[in-house]
Parts: structure tokens; C-alpha cells; sequence
């Protein structure tokens, strides 16, 4: 394993560590990723990996896996320095700088999907990811428009399970939803509706789509129309909603658990 010790934390070749926003984009679509358990649950995958910047003691405790992965640029600093590279303090010891795997093709798609409509936190979108791969849904449909599901907070809060869902991005959620009906599944809109079905009630066909609307908003009368049903979370009086998050999960895990009935 060869190492390359910064010497200077301007240099080009650790600009993408200096530009480590979500929205901030490399030519290649490459992201950045951060801490031991995001970035070597990555490295266990298929990403394509570009370089890493760390510590000596992650590249002491972390060896092997390193030395199993063909990267071409291992970079070695102090956490003092990555701090001054990334302009605020951490709490980890290493990044990663990938490339953004390719959507899969709609074929490639399971039979149990979560959909979002217009999320607009990344954090929500890591935390349903992480919840879908711990639930076994591991189909993510998600908005071209909105936040990248491999942007940095949201392959965090993943804590880097975002690798091992397939993701596939829509341009228009009209044409989407009708193209997954066409293909035989039934798509169930999370909504508090005066038509919605229970969730405790609801039956579920071998091929679904759960579709989540924005945290705020929720999900517009012109798709929830297109949408096969409604369906609400029974919640006690006075109670509105729940985080997205939290719903999306609860869905999901109802959703597996009668269809294994």
C-alpha cells in the first residue's frame, strides 16, 4: 500500500476535498464521502473509488480492506490538515472521492419500490435509504430535479447503505407512475386523505410502489388522482403527521411484513 503525504493542502489534485458541498459536482459526477463505517461499506461494494485522504491510524486499522482495493491514490494527513482542507472541524478520519454509479434501467427494478416524490432534505433521503436496505426494499426511485441520493449528508445518514439500493432517477413523476402501472405494479401514495386506506388494513399485491411526497406539502391532488390509493398511518387524535422519514419506514416494514403473507 503506497502512500502519498500531503505537502500542500492547496494542491489540485485534493480540490475535490476543498468542494465538498452537496451540489458541488465534479466533470465525472463524482461525490465525497466521509467516516470509517460510509466509506468502507462503499469500498465493500462496486464503487468506482478515485482516492482517498486519511489518517495514518484509519490506514494502520484498515489495511487489508485497503490493500484488497485497487485505488489509484491513497493520500496521508494529519487530521489537523484534513480540517484545514475541508474548512471546519470533524470528527472522523478519512473521505473518500468516488463516482457516482449509474442509475439502473427501469427493467432492473424489484418488485417492492420506495418512490419519492419532491424530498427536499438530504438527510430524509439517507435516512429512507438506510431504512429500505434494512427492510430489504432495495428499489429507490427518486427525482432527477431534487437532492443526488450520493450526496455527501445523504450517503451519511445512509451510513453508506445508499451503495446498495437500486437507484433510479424520473424526470417526470406523471410518466413514471404510469410507466410502473403499465409494468403491473400498484402504487400507494403515503397521504392523509378522506379515501386513504389504513395502513393496518391495506392488502398488498406482489408488485408496489410506496410513493412519498414533500415534508411540507406532502403529495398534490393531481398524483394522488393517478396514484392506485391513498394510504395513512393511524395516528392519535391530534396528531397531524409524522417526519417523512419515520413514515417512509413504518410503511415499508408493513408493507414486507404482509407481503410475506
Amino acid at each position: 500500500m503506497q502512500l502519498i503525504s500531503v505537502e500542500d493542502i492547496h494542491s489540485d489534485e485534493l480540490s475535490m476535498y476543498h468542494q465538498i458541498r452537496d451540489k458541488v459536482l465534479g466533470e465525472d459526477s463524482s461525490f465525497i464521502a466521509d467516516s470509517p463505517k460510509v466509506v468502507n461499506l462503499l469500498l465493500e461494494g462496486d464503487v468506482e473509488v478515485l482516492s482517498i485522504l486519511a489518517t495514518s491510524e484509519y490506514y494502520q486499522e484498515y489495511r487489508e480492506l485497503l490493500e484488497s482495493k485497487n485505488i489509484p491514490k491513497l493520500y496521508l494527513a494529519t487530521k489537523e490538515m484534513m480540517q484545514n482542507i475541508v474548512g471546519h472541524k470533524i470528527h472522523h478520519n478519512c473521505m473518500l472521492h468516488g463516482v457516482r454509479p449509474k442509475p439502473k434501467n427501469i427493467d432492473e427494478l424489484d418488485d417492492h419500490i420506495i418512490m419519492l416524490d419532491e424530498i427536499s432534505s438530504t438527510e430524509n433521503i439517507g435516512s429512507i435509504a438506510r431504512s429500505a436496505a434494512a427492510l430489504g426494499v432495495n428499489s429507490f426511485v427518486l427525482p432527477k430535479q431534487g437532492p443526488h441520493p450520493y450526496g455527501r449528508r445523504s450517503l451519511r445518514v445512509s451510513m453508506g447503505y445508499m451503495s446498495r439500493l437500486k437507484s433510479y432517477l424520473y424526470d417526470d413523476i406523471v410518466e413514471m407512475i404510469k410507466e410502473l402501472q403499465q409494468r403491473g405494479y400498484r402504487v400507494y401514495a403515503a397521504e392523509v386523505a378522506e379515501d386513504a386506506i389504513a395502513l393496518s388494513e391495506v392488502e398488498v399485491p406482489q408488485k408496489w410502489v410506496i410513493l412519498m411526497g414533500h415534508e411540507g406539502k406532502g403529495i398534490s391532488k393531481n398524483i394522488l388522482d393517478i396514484c392506485d390509493a391513498c394510504v395513512e398511518i393511524e395516528m392519535a387524535e391530534g396528531v397531524k403527521s409524522f417526519n417523512v422519514a419515520v413514515a417512509a419506514s413504518l410503511m415499508m416494514y408493513q408493507f414486507k411484513l404482509k407481503s410475506k403473507n
